[in-house]
């Protein structure tokens, strides 16, 4: 390996590399200083607030933001109404799978922490719990971080709005996107020290149940990494088979692997695009679809996170030692994981509010947050393979949505030739 592909690499993975060195030192002075590590807990306190106070504005700046900006929405017409039908069944087939998974390999199975109790959990099985999981009864109530879902939906309707009245919301779009620049930097800012802030509380949180917790995110791991690989080859191959049948299958993972690769070392879908365009011009995708679907892909199409989302949410029910079951449960675990992956990963530090809406919507106390947070950052490499490599996929299955079952035979042979 050269020194240039070595500095490459280190550019790409040196926040995670920090941030989970941070993590493992913190949990090394937990299991050698024991309960006494408790002297850290103020520093990790910081972190978990300075997080608390910013979500609530960057979710309502960041989505309004994105909606009242977006163009031409009229002209997307079909292939638009195509690319969200398709993220949404995959999104919820992949949480689908998940929920079988987690229920044979259970991934919290045989730990018990003596955190603080979480409040009764009732997903979602009433009229009137869908109706206060959705709204709110006054504005104040809004602007909290206890209900997050209503806020999402109001900050959608709100940008659609601006969207809406033309010209004369250009004024307010562009303040929205300017504020939304402010509180990422914030962000940006308060990332520095989640190192140290992460580590602080980790050392406390080892200090004071052991390495149980250690073992506990090993075994996540060896159940998501496994599922991951076998979604991307069994679910990829009956994706594209339905695009384009047999050659749709050879021609897909023909051109999917680079923009896999990409993914994976980069941990990000936004730097995967142009190795992603190139990609799905070799596999005929048309223009117009490629640069609609995979931009809008690239922040809103998110297999992986949905695959994620409910391995996070049954371990959390398993470390709180509640049973993760019941159709009330599960449907409530799919709803959330599709909305984490389909709408808060547009929004950037989606996956830590993503987290954030798990925690309060389930009833999780605070100190959940930082466990929850670390399954994320353990997952990203391999979710963000799935969420770039699928857009390629979900742009296939588009065409065949849009020009019919023979596209392949209208639009692959140039690039071949």
């Amino acid at each position: 390996m050269t020194t240039k592909q070595k500095q490459s690499i280190w550019k790409a993975y040196r926040f995670p590399i920090i941030l989970l060195t941070g993590i493992v030192l913190g949990s090394l002075i937990g299991l050698q200083m024991g309960e006494k590590a408790s002297i850290f807990k103020p520093l990790g306190d910081l972190f978990l607030n300075g997080m608390f106070t910013i979500v609530v504005p960057l979710v309502f700046l960041s989505i309004s933001s994105a909606v009242s900006n977006m163009a031409n929405l009229k002209r997307l017409g079909k292939i638009l109404g195509n690319l969200f039908l398709t993220f949404a069944i995959t999104g919820l087939i992949a949480a689908f799978i998940m929920i079988v998974v987690v229920n044979v390999f259970p991934p919290a199975e045989g730990v018990n922490l003596k955190l603080q109790a979480a409040e009764a959990i009732e997903p979602f099985e009433t009229a009137d719990q869908i109706v206060s999981a959705l709204t709110v009864k006054d504005f104040p109530d809004l602007i909290s971080r206890q209900n997050m879902l209503p806020l999402i939906i109001f900050s959608i309707i709100f940008g659609l709005c601006i969207n809406m009245i033309g010209e004369k919301g250009k004024i307010i779009a562009n303040g929205l996107h300017a504020l939304s620049d402010v509180f990422l930097k914030m962000v940006s800012l308060l990332m520095y020290y989640a190192p140290i802030g992460l580590g602080a509380y980790f050392a406390s949180l080892i200090g004071e149940f052991g390495p149980e917790l250690l073992g506990s995110y090993a075994h996540a791991m060896l159940i998501y990494y496994p599922v991951c690989i076998l979604y991307f080859i069994i679910a990829f191959t009956a994706y594209t088979y339905f695009a384009g049948g047999k050659k749709g299958v050879t021609t897909c993972f023909k051109n999917i692997i680079s923009p896999a690769i990409t993914a994976l070392a980069t941990q990000s879908s936004i730097a995967t695009l142009p190795v992603n365009l190139e990609a799905t011009e070799k596999m005929g995708v048309p223009k117009d679809i490629r640069e609609i679907v995979l931009p809008i892909g690239a922040t809103m199409h998110m297999d992986g996170t949905c695959l994620s989302s409910i391995l996070k949410i049954s371990f959390m029910f398993g470390i709180f030692d509640i049973p993760f079951e019941g159709v009330g449960t599960y449907v409530s675990a799919i709803l959330l994981s599709v909305l984490g992956g389909v709408v808060m990963s547009g929004v950037p530090g989606g996956g830590l509010i993503g987290e954030m809406l798990i925690v309060n919507m389930y009833g999780f106390p605070a100190e959940a947050f930082p466990i929850i947070a670390t399954i994320g950052f353990l997952v990203d490499p391999m979710a963000t393979m799935i969420n770039a490599s699928g857009d390629a996929v979900a742009s296939m299955m588009v065409t065949r949505l849009v020009e019919g079952k023979n596209w392949m035979k209208q639009n692959i042979t140039p690039h071949i030739q």
